[in-house]
């Protein structure tokens, strides 16, 4: 007797996670207005392999305030975190594969070995054909802290550029940040 094991909607991320999450819990402000900080318009887009967007993806952000602290329990200094400093985003892509967030450029986090983290947020992606989420960091071209990052000094030197929001030039305070899902511009994605 012969079985064949095909995918069921119980195994693939989505495009199901839209009916319960995106569509009534997004949270695309992550930073009220007038926290601390340098307030920040990211733009997020999600393409395949060919460069195709994908419409039906959703991106989760969690990340430090200004300060470099986590709005979570876990953060010993979450106390001193803003209670309108959410920290957390969750949004669909559109049509176009993006979707876009409010927040605040993060602050440097301590790194375990008592060194410091360049600004950078946490990304989880969702998306039809992905079993579990996939895991990167978003961190912003330029930014001189990049040079010292011990995370980002992890990835090899040619594929950190898959890892850096582009400011927008014709938009101020707005940044762009692509995720290729494949092929040959891959996002580095972390294993955690």
């Amino acid at each position: 007797m012969t079985m064949e094991h095909v995918p069921t909607p119980s195994q693939t991320a989505g495009p199901y996670l839209h009916i319960g999450l995106t569509n009534t819990h997004s949270i695309t402000q992550i930073a009220a207005p007038g926290i601390l900080g340098e307030r920040v318009r990211l733009k997020c887009r999600v393409v395949d392999v060919e460069g195709a967007p994908l419409h039906d993806a959703m991106i989760e952000i969690w990340q430090a305030d200004a300060n470099g602290h986590y709005n979570h329990p876990d953060d010993v200094r979450a106390s001193e975190t803003d209670s309108r400093f959410y920290g957390f985003g969750r949004a669909a892509t559109d049509e176009s594969g993006a979707c876009e967030f409010e927040t605040i450029r993060p602050g440097n986090v301590p790194a375990p070995d008592n060194s410091s983290q360049a600004p950078h947020l946490n990304v989880a992606i969702f998306a039809r054909g992905i079993l579990l989420q996939l895991h990167t960091r978003i961190y912003f071209a330029g930014d001189p802290a990049n040079d010292s990052d011990p995370v980002l000094a992890l990835v090899p030197a040619d594929r950190r550029d898959t890892l850096m929001a582009r400011a927008d030039p014709k938009h101020p305070g707005s940044w762009w940040f692509d995720i290729h899902l494949r092929g040959d511009q891959e996002t580095v994605f972390f294993d955690v």
